[in-house]
C-alpha cells in the first residue's frame, strides 16, 4: 500500500526505530526493495531524484502499481528537489512525499522557499521533508564533517515557521564514500529528537557503519537515506558473473539482501506485526 512517509515515520519516532530510505532508479530495484520489505515485514521508503528518473510520471506509475499489490507500507519520496517545479512534477507523478533541499541558502531564504512548497503540498496530502544544517560530501569529510551541523534552537524555529513534516539534520554524516572514519554527534541527534516534534532524517548513511547507524536509530533518526552501499553491493555481486543471463536475477537478489540487512540494522524488521 502506498502511504506518506510522514505516517510511518511518526510511528518509528514513537517506537524508537528507523526506516531505510533506499535509492531506486528502475523497476527491478523497486521490486527488490518491496520484496525485502515483505520478507522483513517492514515499512519501506523509496527515494528517487530527477537526475535518476527524468520521466518522473512514468516512474511514479511503476511505484504506485507495485505498491498497490503489497500489504507493507511503501512511500516514494522525491530526493533533494532543487526547484518548486520539480516538487510539483513529483506531486503530479503520485509521489507521497517531496524532499526540499534549500540547505545551502541563508536561513531566511530556506524558510521562505520551504514554507511555500509545504503550503502547496499539504493541499493535496503530500508530506514534505526539508534540510537544516548541511550534509556535505564524504570525500571532503575533513571539512564537511565538521561544518554545517544543525543548531537545535534554530531547528525548533525552522519547523514552527515552515510546517515541515520531517527534517533532515546534519550531525556528522556525509554523502558518498568517506575518507577516514565518520564522527557522528549522537548527543546532538538526541537533543534534536527531544526538542523537535517532527521525525528526523539522516542523509549519507552509506559507509557510516552498522553500529553507528543502529545507535543513531535509537537516538532519534527515523529515516536513513542509503544509496552508495546499495549500488556497491550490486556491483560486487555482478562483477564475477560469466553467465550474462544471470545478470538481472543477481541484481535483484543482491539489492534485496542489502536492503534487508539495513532493515535489521535500523530496527524496522517485524515492526508491522509489533515484534522486535
Amino acid at each position: 500500500m502506498l502511504v506518506s512517509m510522514k505516517e510511518t515515520m511518526a510511528i518509528a519516532k514513537k517506537e524508537h526505530y528507523c526506516i531505510p530510505g533506499v535509492a531506486v532508479e528502475n523497476e527491478i530495484l523497486v521490486r527488490a526493495a518491496i520484496a525485502a520489505a515483505e520478507e522483513k515485514n517492514s515499512p519501506i521508503i523509496l527515494i528517487s531524484t530527477f537526475k535518476a528518473n527524468p520521466d518522473i510520471c512514468y516512474f511514479g506509475r511503476i511505484v504506485s502499481d507495485l505498491a498497490a499489490r503489497t500489504h507493507v507500507p511503501v512511500s516514494i519520496c522525491q530526493d533533494h528537489g532543487a526547484t518548486l517545479e520539480q516538487a510539483m512534477w513529483a506531486i503530479r507523478a503520485g509521489y507521497t512525499d517531496v524532499m526540499v533541499d534549500r540547505s545551502k541558502l541563508p536561513y531566511e531564504d530556506n524558510v521562505r522557499e520551504v514554507k511555500e512548497i509545504v503550503r502547496l503540498a499539504h493541499m493535496v496530502g503530500v508530506g514534505v521533508e526539508a534540510e537544516l544544517g548541511h550534509v556535505g560530501i564524504a570525500a571532503n569529510y575533513e571539512i564537511d564533517g565538521n561544518t554545517g551541523l544543525t543548531d537545535p534552537e534554530e531547528a525548533v524555529r525552522f519547523v514552527e515557521e515552515t510546517g515541515v513534516d520531517t527534517l533532515a539534520v546534519a550531525v556528522g554524516t556525509a554523502h558518498g564514500v568517506y575518507k577516514g572514519e565518520p564522527h557522528i554527534r549522537f548527543e546532538l541527534l538526541e537533543e534534536l529528537n527531544k526538542k523537535l516534534s517532527v521525525p528526523l532524517v539522516l542523509h549519507g548513511g552509506s559507509g557510516t557503519g552498522d553500529d553507528n547507524l543502529s545507535r543513531a536509530a535509537k537516538c532519534g533518526a527515523c529515516k536513513l537515506n542509503l544509496s552508495n552501499d546499495l549500488k556497491r553491493a550490486v556491483i560486487d555481486a555482478t562483477a564475477p558473473l560469466e553467465n550474462v543471463y544471470a545478470l538481472w536475477p543477481t541484481v535483484f537478489k543482491a539489492y534485496k539482501e542489502i536492503v534487508m540487512h539495513y532493515m535489521d540494522v535500523c530496527g524496522s524488521t517485524n515492526r508491522l506485526s509489533g515484534k522486535e
